[in-house]
């Protein structure tokens, strides 16, 4: 039997990133109700199944050092645990006056 060549093997070139991981992105906090968008950085275990890359959730609680984020799945709600290296801040728009 083969050996298996990684975690993203069969993935497609879109979630290989040839970003480095800095510590700050390791330790950021967030605010229970805050809104974060899951960006998967696939050179850190943790991530969740890679068809929630891109999507927008809402902070519900911190569990040990990950975050369970709550989304909606085509009218279904779930909750994923994701590592805060995988999870961006989304900033508030700004109205146009």
């Amino acid at each position: 039997m083969k050996n298996s060549k990684g975690l993203m093997v069969r993935r497609t070139k879109r979630f290989r990133k040839d970003k480095k991981i800095t510590v700050n992105a390791r330790v950021k906090t967030f605010e229970k109700g805050e809104r974060v968008l899951i960006a998967l950085q696939p050179c850190f275990k943790g991530f969740p199944a890679p068809r929630y890359d891109g999507r927008h959730g809402k902070i519900v609680e911190r569990r040990g050092k990950s975050y369970v984020v709550k989304i909606s799945d085509l009218g279904a709600k779930k909750d994923l645990i994701v590592s805060p290296v995988h999870l961006r801040r989304l900033e508030a728009q700004k109205e146009v006056a």
